[in-house]
């Protein structure tokens, strides 16, 4: 029964998505259209062949299938999305790159919205989606709840990836920072995200653990407030239903609050709180120690979940907004360095007898940079929201090299971590397929993401200290493009560090791929044992 009602709205779906690209308005909402009309009829024809046939009785394994397909897509959005970084870089570094013929899909504009989505939300989505279903399940000696829910949210979020990054190149965006999906989208990126925390709730409830390990409240905190920030912030009426174009529910100035009031908890939850979900389980686990302290992750979670709510206006200084509410998010923002460093120091001692292995295991060095980038963005955030730094910094490059060494480095690192520790275990293999490519992957990275933060400190402290410097009449010294001509040496840095980072994923693609064809397998381990 339950065949045919899927059958039946996916062939629903199929007509009225062909219906909505012979009316679009527009060429991205049309190309968008054509997507969902193939996505449903493959999903028809899949579900048809597969109707009728017996269910096994799986409930004594694991249901890490979609967690292996989790692991595939996220090291190839990631290739993906640092290859299209590069591009940009380059763009920028030499403008004659925006060749002619991409004008209108493939310049700087088009393609940076392209960047930083594939990065985020394919990259680092599929990261955490393909975490939290594999940390769920063990720490809860359940199988994922929902059946084949789990599947509905990893192809939901495929199709997100794909609407949002063919909308970008074709000129559909909203155009605020973390929220460029246009109103369709948004509305399929809600359906998938209520699936998500269906199934990883519904595996929390039915766990055969009493305790819930705290990397389950790291994750489950970043589900709900993510949900929270996405319903808000994205908040649009649609001109047409056969457009892509939209008008934003809130005016000017009080769009831009409600865009970090809320918008900047993607990156306190979904940069921040997912991916320390994930170090709080994965570091231990490598490292064969226990969590240098629980009780400091207790601490460090409801710190953190507390004040990063507060944090975003810290964006805000010297804007149309009054002073208490950048004020509030730079106080906030300040409190927030402490329990920062308090989950820092606890990822880094939980290698308290184990220190040796960062000589020996190129992995556990992974990690433990990532870590690392992770204390050096939290601090730098926090000063960086200080009114007085704040007014050198914002709307610099120096903006830049903070994000990327925070998403490079501690999410980046910390996701080539988990990869590498997971494929294995997933493929039943006896080991990776190369220690020392990981070491290579290592130092490529790391030498990368230095040149590239570096070389944008540099460049934002020149940008400001160009724009405020007058002469005696009052006048600006330094015309706009002066500023731009003085960075091109920083910026061939900054692409060379985006290509080294970008030939270390590579490099891991390639032993990952081997790790699964060429090493020799090992018993399955995939049943529901007490917790793990």
């Amino acid at each position: 029964m339950w065949d045919y009602l899927k059958l039946a709205g996916l062939g629903l779906l199929a007509v009225l998505a062909a219906i909505a690209a012979n009316y679009a308005r527009d060429l991205a909402y049309q190309v968008n259209a054509i997507t969902v009309m193939l996505a449903a009829g493959l999903a028809f024809l899949w579900v048809l062949r597969k109707a009728g046939d017996p269910r096994p009785n799986l409930q004594h394994e694991y249901f890490d299938d979609v967690v292996r397909a989790g692991a595939i897509a996220t090291a190839f959005w990631g290739a993906v999305g640092f290859l299209v970084g590069l591009i940009i870089a380059l763009q920028l570094a030499f403008p004659q790159l925006n060749f002619e013929f991409l004008q209108g899909f493939g310049n700087f504009g088009r393609l940076r919205p392209l960047h930083t989505s594939a990065v985020i939300f394919a990259f680092g989505g599929n990261a955490l989606i393909m975490s939290s279903f594999y940390i769920v399940q063990r720490t809860s000696a359940a199988r994922l709840f929902g059946g084949s829910l789990g599947w509905f949210v990893f192809w939901g979020w495929q199709l997100v990836i794909v609407l949002a990054a063919t909308g970008y190149v074709l000129g559909a965006t909203q155009g605020k920072e973390y929220a460029e999906p246009v109103w369709y989208v948004d509305i399929l990126i809600t359906v998938v995200w209520v699936a998500f925390l269906i199934a990883f709730m519904g595996t929390l409830l039915k766990r055969k653990e009493p305790h819930i390990y705290v990397a389950n409240w790291f994750l489950l905190s970043m589900i709900l407030t993510v949900a929270m920030l996405h319903l808000v912030n994205n908040a649009a009426i649609p001109v047409s239903i056969f457009g892509s174009a939209q008008v934003q529910l809130y005016a000017g100035v009080q769009d831009a609050m409600v865009q970090w009031w809320y918008g900047h908890n993607a990156v306190g939850f979904f940069l921040t709180a997912g991916f320390l979900g994930m170090m709080y389980y994965f570091v231990p686990k490598q490292a064969e120690r226990p969590v240098y302290s629980y009780k400091l992750s207790i601490i460090h979670f409801w710190a953190l979940i507390f004040l990063y709510i507060w944090a975003g206006p810290h964006h805000l200084h010297y804007t149309a907004l009054p002073d208490w509410a950048a004020t509030l998010g730079m106080v906030f923002s300040v409190m927030l360095w402490m329990p920062s460093w308090g989950g820092m120091i606890n990822g880094l001692m939980t290698l308290s007898g184990a220190w040796d292995k960062l000589r020996t295991d190129p992995i556990i060095r992974m990690m433990v940079v990532s870590i690392g980038f992770y204390g050096m963005s939290t601090f730098e955030g926090p000063m960086m929201s200080i009114k007085a730094v704040n007014s050198l910094s914002h709307y610099t490059d120096w903006t830049i090299g903070h994000v990327h060494s925070g998403a490079l480095g501690w999410n980046g690192m910390i996701t080539f971590g988990v990869l590498y520790y997971l494929v294995p275990r997933l493929w039943n293999r006896e080991g990776l397929y190369s220690l020392k490519l990981v070491s290579w992957h290592f130092w490529l990275a790391t030498i990368g993401i230095v040149l590239y933060a570096s070389s944008m400190w540099v460049t934002g402290i020149m940008e400001g200290l160009m724009w405020r410097e007058v002469d005696a009449n009052g006048f600006l010294v330094n015309a706009f493009a002066d500023t731009v001509a003085a960075k091109f040496p920083m910026y061939v840095v900054r692409a060379l560090g985006g290509g080294l980072f970008l030939t270390g994923a590579l490099i891991m693609c390639w032993n990952l791929w081997m790790t699964v064809r060429a090493q020799p397998a090992r018993a399955s381990q995939h049943s529901a044992v007490p917790a793990e």
